[in-house]
């Protein structure tokens, strides 16, 4: 039984071990590009692993999207260019933000038609709280 723990122990630590080493390394021409390559990793989502940007991912479409997204600042595309590329290949989804558009108008303006209705909700009850008050007096 010792044995079979210290086997799988020793496999767990190996394993471990070797995720941090897979990881990708692009080159830039200046740092510039660099933090363009960056801030895109941040603002643009994997469409394979809902809620996580290609920073944080290690899925191989996220691989995919980081050299994709390579190879178009390297070209010299502008930011729009390159989400406009983004969300033509993968979608609104790929955004964090998504753009302001018409079928994204729920997304943007639902949590403030929650917060109106909860507003007029509470000033109703309050409102027949306070009659009610003023009939029992």
């Amino acid at each position: 039984m010792k044995a079979i723990f210290q086997a799988v122990l020793i496999v767990v630590v190996f394993v471990g071990s070797q995720s941090g080493l897979a990881k990708e390394v692009y080159d830039f021409s200046n740092e510039a590009e660099r933090e363009r390559f960056h801030r895109f990793t941040y603002e643009l989502r994997c469409p394979k692993c809902q809620s996580q940007n290609l920073a944080g991912s290690d899925s191989q479409i996220s691989q995919d999207l980081k050299r994709e997204l390579h190879r178009l600042i390297i070209d010299g595309k502008t930011d729009d260019e390159i989400l406009d590329f983004m969300v033509t290949r993968y979608g609104d989804f790929v955004l964090y933000r998504p753009q302001f558009q018409s079928n994204t108008l729920l997304l943007w303006l639902g949590p403030l038609a929650l917060i109106l209705i909860g507003l007029g909700v509470f000033g109703w009850i309050l409102f027949r709280k306070m009659s009610a008050q003023s009939t029992e007096e």
